[in-house]
């Protein structure tokens, strides 16, 4: 059994138990209040009654009509004079009421008064009223036994109690109905977190329309699918690093053993040094570029916002890298449009250019033209264009070309020198400076990139 279910229904009937208990309290004071007062009441309008008769028509046969007429009711009648000396009465007197009538008040309000409210101790209810006629004064006492009345609120005090016997039941039963229906999907999805810690991300759970249980359930499935994912992403990574890795060192230990032989020739000796140390300026790269996206991934990296002046500073970067370009026959060009100020950090957006540069150089022929064009967006924003002429990528590539480690055209991007690692690290550190960058491409005409930040 669900300890949440018996802990909601336990919740659930104990606070609706109570709020029932204080209505049901009341209500059973009020109906109690009401039913004497009902009887008070009666016994004083029956004294009132007789007291009418006696003024309008006083004599001895009124008087016996009186006391025979109730003789044959639960209530009783005692006539007295002024001095509370009984002139007739329908039954005989008890002490108890002897004793009522000679302490009974001399002054009295026209509707009576009672004089015996005390149902739960004493055995009688009773009230009195004068009256008065040509001369003949005295006192109308009405009695009627508690016993009755007593009885009646003990039925009362019962059916309550059955009554709230019942009403804890039938709560109790209803609100652990509710609470499993309402924890049942909660259960599900405790069973479903479990699952994904376990690796299994295959869950399901119901749909449960659009309140928060509904929202948590969706969120789960996003979590699951998500987690999914970043498993995929991480085991394809590491195959990839290890392939990555694999290689060129799989190129160094090879010319590094045939470069120890004794009988090859220095020319073939230096050459196969050279492609040592091309492989292992690979692997740096590789590495560099992995401990780069580590810092971003884990936050141990800081954006420093400085304000730079585009003119002198974009000047700077392209007359360092403009050599390169030389060396392979390719021209750089740079365009400022209106010089300009804006913030960012200058080292990362330098880092930001000359990987974006450094793939332009690899994937472009000798004799093509890069541009790089700098313009203000808003205020104190950048907008960067880098257009080149080189080998473009495909369209079904270009969505994936910011993925680590992904690379169009694996083998051809290998002879090129790729990693696969430098878009991804410029796309985090655009995204880092709150910025976004898009890519546009055609093959053989070349690729665009756009950056605003």
């Amino acid at each position: 059994m669900n300890k949440i279910s018996i802990k909601l229904a336990a919740y659930f009937t104990i606070a609706v138990f109570i709020m029932e208990g204080l209505l049901m309290l009341y209500l059973h004071d009020n109906i109690i209040d009401v039913r004497i007062q009902e009887e008070f009441q009666s016994i004083l309008s029956r004294g009132n009654s007789h007291r009418d008769v006696l003024e309008d028509r006083y004599s001895t046969t009124t008087l016996h009509h009186i006391a025979l007429m109730e003789s044959k009711t639960e209530t009783e009648v005692v006539i007295t004079d002024k001095n509370h000396h009984v002139i007739i009465s329908s039954k005989k007197l008890t002490k108890g009421m002897r004793e009522l009538i000679d302490e009974s008040p001399q002054s009295l309000p026209r509707e009576g008064r009672m004089i015996e409210s005390n149902w739960k101790d004493m055995n009688y209810l009773a009230t009195v009223t004068a009256f008065e006629k040509d001369g003949n004064e005295g006192y109308v006492f009405m009695f009627k036994s508690a016993s009755p009345l007593r009885n009646l609120i003990s039925k009362l005090n019962g059916h309550f109690l059955l009554a709230g016997i019942m009403s804890l039941i039938i709560l109790a039963g209803i609100h652990f109905l509710l609470s499993k229906r309402l924890t049942r999907p909660l259960i599900r999805m405790k069973q479903a977190t479990e699952e994904l810690s376990k690796g299994n991300f295959e869950v399901k759970l119901p749909h449960l329309g659009k309140d928060e249980l509904g929202e948590l359930a969706t969120s789960i499935k996003t979590l699951a699918n998500d987690l999914e994912t970043i498993q995929h992403d991480r085991s394809e990574f590491l195959a990839t690093i290890s392939h990555e890795l694999r290689t060129p060192l799989t190129y160094v230990l090879g010319y590094t053993n045939v470069s120890l032989r004794d009988e090859i020739p220095e020319s073939e000796r230096k050459e196969y040094l050279t492609i040592i140390q091309e492989e292992s300026k690979t692997i740096v790269t590789l590495i560099d570029n992995l401990f780069e996206l580590a810092k971003i991934d884990e936050n141990n990296f800081s954006i420093q916002l400085e304000e730079i002046q585009s003119s002198p500073y974009f000047h700077k970067i392209i007359k360092k890298i403009t050599p390169a370009f030389k060396g392979r026959d390719m021209d750089l060009i740079l365009s400022v449009k209106d010089p300009f100020s804006f913030h960012a950090d200058p080292i990362r957006l330098e880092q930001i250019i000359m990987n974006l540069l450094d793939n332009s150089l690899k994937y472009s022929k000798a004799g093509s033209t890069t541009t790089v064009i700098v313009r203000q967006h808003g205020t104190g924003k950048l907008a960067l264009t880098i257009n080149d002429q080189g080998i473009g990528i495909p369209a079904d590539e270009l969505p994936k070309v910011f993925n680590r480690l992904h690379r169009v055209e694996k083998s051809r991007s290998r002879d090129f020198g790729g990693s696969g690692l430098g878009l991804s690290i410029v796309k985090e550190l655009v995204e880092a400076h709150g910025g976004n960058i898009s890519i546009e491409s055609e093959p053989e005409k070349g690729t665009s990139i756009n950056i605003i930040m």
